[in-house]
């Protein structure tokens, strides 16, 4: 069976909600930014451990009575409001209720008990589970739960969208303890003031570290200051400050202890629930989820088709029906129009405006509004504000969440060359700016593809609807001309929505020419590229007209 992976929300969306940008807001102006953040990792965790058994812990109480009662003092530094006793901001605490409706349709079970924290759900599910478990959490704390028998891993984020992931094997080299027990022993001496927990005064977790290796455990320690050791790093004032702090100590240790019992009501061995598309896509209504949702769904997918068996060998194909996907099998010979294959939509959303500089930042292929790939890449450099303020995406949350470049853009060739295989169409507004920006990135991380050589038959919008509507007056981006021709465009410049429109818009333009509905993907092709030739000149020669003597406009498509 797959592994269990166990989110900590409560860390990842507090981490959502500081990194990612509050401007993302719904149809009623109130901020999403920490349930895009959550979800967009709950896709990257699907797809990084090739499952779907993801189970959403939660705190009911973030400061359980039970600790409170050992440490009156922890979190209390993070208590907001006296009065309801709470941490969590208002922005905050609004977007949970959508973030649970979503995680329930796409069957990730939430689990809460009554008077605990996520951390003991997460516990009492790792000691249940008879699968490896993977704890996904900044939280220092987790890596206590940390056991190679039982194979439990934790997976932490890190600055640059990079992933940690911890094993008890890892704990000697990078704390200098030997397992899960002594790791706890060791944040009690170092202390957490984030959780009001004090340790021992002048302790760091290097000495804590040294400290626990030559005595062996807290116990011995205490031993060892109260008989007046003063070898193995444990000089007088420190042995003085930990007999001090004994028993906060011992109570910091006991509040630290997750429990392992709690009744979460969760079969884990029915992990993961129901997915419902219907039911997702009513819970992502007016949210301005889409592309995360869109993400979420096709790493759902992904991982269930890689599931199925290999399907039964297909029949003898009929020796009537043309084994070339260009031939039209009702007119043998006659090559089949490009609107009878498949379409697919394409976006690119970037850094900037000039191709041969410009790095992804997100990307979509769209075969229609329920089957949707999304990419988030980390683009290796600072995000302009203008760039930030078209597509939202800021360098931090790139960072913390994007692939790294190299990998995106790998998968987007496998993509582009698997359509191409499949006899598929590529389609996009102004597509030629979208290739020159894979062209130049293909270039910059994986110079041994041929990216050229990869690319399907290509439907540009922009081209096409400017020969057929040559006259038009106004703008001919894809706001406006998915006005134009009667398309949604439900949240402009977000790749999968571009990436949609575009697909929509081919085929209006289809149905307002049948003549170009008609040609093949070999004529449609070197229609545009003669289409793109002739507006270049035209703008060109109209430039010049203007006064720009020197104006030269690129004519090459589809990359230029």
């Amino acid at each position: 069976m797959k592994p269990l992976v166990l989110l900590d929300t409560p860390a990842l969306y507090y981490r959502a909600f500081y990194s990612v940008p509050d401007s993302i807001v719904n149809d009623d102006g109130q901020p999403v930014n920490a349930v895009r953040g959550v979800l967009d990792a709950v896709a990257q965790m699907i797809r990084r451990f090739d499952t779907d058994r993801v189970v959403a812990t939660m705190d009911a109480d973030w400061r359980p009575a039970f600790r409170t009662a050992i440490m009156p003092e922890y979190k209390a530094n993070r208590i907001r409001d006296e009065e309801a006793g709470t941490e969590i901001p208002a922005e905050l605490a609004g977007q949970l209720p959508i973030l649970n409706r979503v995680l329930t349709a796409a069957g990730i079970p939430i689990a809460e008990v009554d008077g605990t924290e996520a951390d003991d759900v997460i516990a009492t599910m790792a000691a249940q589970s008879r699968t490896p478990v993977v704890i996904v959490s900044p939280d220092r704390d987790l890596l206590a739960l940390l056991d190679s028998s039982a194979q439990i891993s934790v997976l932490r984020p890190r600055k640059g969208g990079q992933w940690e992931a911890l094993t008890q094997a890892d704990l000697p080299e990078v704390y200098g303890v030997p397992d899960g027990r002594r790791y706890r022993e060791l944040a009690a001496l170092r202390g957490d003031p984030s959780d009001g927990l004090p340790g021992a005064p002048g302790i760091g977790e290097k000495t804590a570290a040294t400290l626990l290796g030559n005595f062996g455990s807290l116990d011995s320690i205490v031993k060892a200051a109260k008989a007046g050791v003063k070898t193995g790093g444990l000089s007088p004032k420190r042995a003085a400050t930990i007999i001090d702090v004994e028993a906060t100590l011992y109570k910091t240790l006991e509040v630290m202890r997750c429990l392992t019992d709690v009744d979460h009501g969760i079969d884990l061995e029915s992990v993961p629930g129901a997915f419902d598309r219907a039911a997702l896509a009513r819970a992502a209504e007016g949210q301005n989820l889409r592309r995360s949702v869109d993400n979420l769904t096709s790493a759902l997918v992904d991982v269930n088709a890689a599931a199925v068996a290999a399907p039964a060998q297909a029949p003898a194909a009929d020796p009537r029906t043309p084994a070339d996907p260009t031939v039209d099998s009702s007119a043998p010979g006659h090559a089949r129009p490009w609107t009878a294959s498949r379409l697919v939509g394409f976006d690119l959303e970037t850094t900037g405006v000039e191709p041969e500089t410009a790095r992804i930042v997100t990307a979509a292929f769209v075969d229609s509004a329920t089957e949707v790939r999304t990419w988030l890449v980390d683009p290796g450099i600072e995000i302009p504000e203008a760039a930030r303020a078209v597509h939202g995406i800021t360098t931090e949350y790139a960072q913390a969440n994007g692939a790294e470049a190299r990998q995106g853009v790998t998968e987007l060739c496998e993509i582009f060359s698997a359509l191409k295989d499949a006899g598929a169409v590529v389609v996009g507004h102004n597509i030629v700016y979208d290739l020159s920006v894979m062209a130049a990135e293909v270039a910059r991380h994986r110079p041994d593809i041929d990216f050229a050589a990869i690319i399907p038959t290509i439907v540009d919008t922009f081209v096409v609807d400017k020969h057929i509507d040559p006259y038009r007056r106004g703008k001919r981006t894809l706001i406006e001309t998915a006005k134009t021709y009667g398309v949604d465009l439900l949240d402009a410049h977000d790749a999968a929505a571009d990436a949609l429109a575009a697909l929509d818009i081919s085929r209006a333009l289809a149905e307002r020419s049948t003549e170009i509905a008609a040609l093949s993907k070999a004529e449609i092709m070197a229609a545009q590229a003669d289409w793109k030739r002739e507006q270049a000149a035209g703008l060109q020669a109209w430039l010049r007209k203007k006064g720009n003597a020197e104006a030269v406009v690129d004519g090459s498509w589809p990359m230029a």
